[in-house]
């Protein structure tokens, strides 16, 4: 990136829209899981826009089905007319949901399927109130920002909702990370069950949970807490909305959504970033009684246009037809086990934790639980100085995410393990 762009974007862009590096870098051109910066410097991608670009760059079939849709001259057309790239999508997502007799309502982005799902949650159940839980992202805009539990991320005080916190899954501190994972559900319900008790009227909306955190730094809980949840959530006729922007379409390895891990089915789902590869597509899946409790006409300008259903078709056929969920577990695993193996025992790595290809390693300040900023930052560097583009989150700014593309090889996967272990071993001043 030239110092003449980032002199211009900083004039012209707000202070608070943050850019990765000190040295920040513009992106010229991608191919597969690699991308190249304006000074002609290549980089393998282990982040893919944040979880975006769930397929890679330029891949033919998605670049084919945008191309011809764009060759009939249609781009756009709003919903007030019939879009069969639309309905083809819908139902494919309707039918891989799981949630029966399922409706689809698309849009831009995850914040706006999030915040769908909290107008429909809260018009069904004619509450305002909702859980939340801690340590959570959900969005930037009014109701979404208002259910996120991280405060970074949280600006502004105001809320349109009257939400409740849930402990979360962290394992690296808090009232429940020193408890087994058994002992952590149990816990985890009888919080749940006392919150509801005591900081709630009774008539509860809906309970709004990612399988796992994104920008929470990749902390999630134990299989089968959602289980516990939901049991008294169906006491009550809680609903229970599953935040999948992050988790979904098979990047957790284990299972095509996140939820599936827990052995229960959501009342709504919320979905976005992989699914478009790059293009703006997002959207709500509910059952149809559910989805349908929105009283007044409703649309979205942009959502499920043309182009980006297009594109999600080409997506999702692709995936299904490279079975990419199961690369995501066998590629991830080459990640996750090498890292155990190589850094695990540092100590100032808390925790390499996650699954498939989403994962997250923890910095903390050599024999404490004191989270270390600094040194992520560090390793950040060092790792694109090496070739390769990670991310960063976690409450305290102190977790390295890698949410690479699907398509990520083994080959790959290997050359990327390399580059981070140098990275963390030469920061935290190890020797080779």
């Amino acid at each position: 990136m030239t110092d003449d762009l980032l002199a211009r974007h900083r004039a012209v862009l707000p202070s608070w829209m943050p850019l990765n590096y000190a040295e920040p870098i513009e992106l010229v051109s991608g191919s597969g899981r690699r991308v190249t910066d304006a000074q002609g410097r290549s980089y393998l991608d282990f982040f893919g826009g944040v979880l975006t670009n769930m397929i890679g760059y330029d891949i033919p079939e998605i670049r084919e089905a945008v191309e011809r849709q764009l060759a009939t001259g249609i781009v756009h057309t709003s919903t007030l007319y019939l879009i069969r790239q639309q309905v083809e999508l819908a139902e494919k997502i309707a039918q891989r949901s799981g949630i029966p007799d399922a409706r689809v309502f698309f849009t831009n982005s995850g914040t706006e399927a999030n915040e769908a799902a909290l107008l429909v949650a809260t018009n069904h159940r004619r509450s305002h109130q909702v859980l939340a839980v801690r340590n959570s992202y959900h969005g930037r805009s009014y109701a979404a920002m208002g259910v996120t539990g991280t405060r970074t991320w949280s600006a502004s005080g105001l809320n349109p909702l009257q939400v409740a916190w849930l402990h979360s899954g962290d394992r690296v501190r808090g009232l429940l990370a020193r408890l087994s994972p058994d002992e952590q559900v149990d816990a985890a319900v009888e919080d749940l069950r006392e919150v509801l008790a005591t900081q709630t009227a009774g008539d509860v909306a809906a309970l709004i949970a990612e399988p796992i955190q994104g920008v929470g730094g990749f902390v999630h809980p134990p299989d089968g807490l959602f289980a516990g949840w939901k049991k008294v959530l169906d006491e009550h006729g809680i609903l229970f909305i599953a935040d999948e922007v992050q988790t979904g379409w098979g990047r957790t390895g284990e299972h095509f959504w996140g939820y599936q891990a827990h052995g229960v089915t959501p009342d709504l789902l919320t979905f976005a970033k992989g699914i478009g590869n790059g293009f703006a597509l997002a959207g709500v899946v509910g059952r149809a009684e559910v989805l349908e409790s929105v009283a007044a006409i409703s649309f979205s300008t942009f959502g499920g246009n043309p182009i980006s259903t297009a594109a999600g078709n080409a997506v999702l056929d692709y995936l299904l037809e490279h079975d990419l969920q199961a690369n995501a577990a066998r590629v991830g695993a080459i990640l996750a086990d090498g890292l155990r193996s190589a850094v695990g025992g540092l100590d100032c790595v808390a925790e390499v934790r996650g699954k498939g290809l989403m994962l997250g390693v923890e910095f903390v300040r050599s024999g404490t639980s004191e989270p270390d900023p600094v040194l992520t930052n560090r390793v950040f560097e060092a790792a694109r100085e090496g070739g390769l583009l990670a991310g960063k989150g976690g409450l305290h700014g102190n977790v390295l995410r890698m949410g690479p593309p699907l398509t990520l090889t083994e080959a790959e996967a290997r050359e990327g393990l390399a580059i981070l272990v140098d990275a963390i071993r030469s920061c935290a001043g190890v020797a080779a």
